[in-house]
């Protein structure tokens, strides 16, 4: 079993290949997944490149009603996927893989809100939301900034 420090950040992998398909961010995320998970095999790499596409494809395709189902499920499936990987390595090679990923996650995946909706606010940062025994959600928040996205000029749409 994972650190839980290594299981969020499985956590926030997931969650970056599920939020990024279809957007400007997908493809230097994907190639980037890709890479860390064949750690040098181009044969994996490729394996990998696939799996990501039938996700984002998955992902496009899902129907309306079927969309927040196909999200959950794909982000959960690439969580265990990142979880299986870390849990594989030796100590010190895990710690170096996520260290690897928490660099690529912050290069690649899409937080600077311009895949953001633009008529809700975002937030950056790290925020951990608990909820124990069936009390009250608390809320911790470190290093948060909440704002609305910028709106694009007219150049842009």
């Amino acid at each position: 079993m994972l650190a839980e420090g290594l299981g969020v950040l499985a956590a926030a992998g997931g969650t970056a290949v599920v939020q990024a398909a279809g957007t400007s961010a997908w493809q230097g995320l994907q190639q980037s997944i890709a890479q860390w998970f064949a750690r040098g095999d181009g044969a994996r790499q490729r394996v990998e490149l696939e799996r990501l596409d039938r996700s984002a494809a998955a992902l496009e395709t899902a129907q309306d009603d079927e969309q927040a189902g196909v999200r959950s499920g794909q982000q959960g499936a690439w969580q265990a996927r990142f979880e299986q990987a870390l849990e594989n390595l030796s100590d010190s090679e895990r710690e170096e893989a996520a260290e690897v990923l928490r660099a690529l996650l912050q290069t690649h995946a899409p937080a600077d809100g311009a895949e953001a909706p633009a008529d809700g606010p975002t937030i950056r940062g790290n925020v951990d939301i608990r909820a124990d025994h069936g009390s009250v959600a608390a809320v911790q928040m470190r290093d948060v900034t909440v704002g609305f996205p910028p709106q694009p000029g007219p150049q842009q749409g």
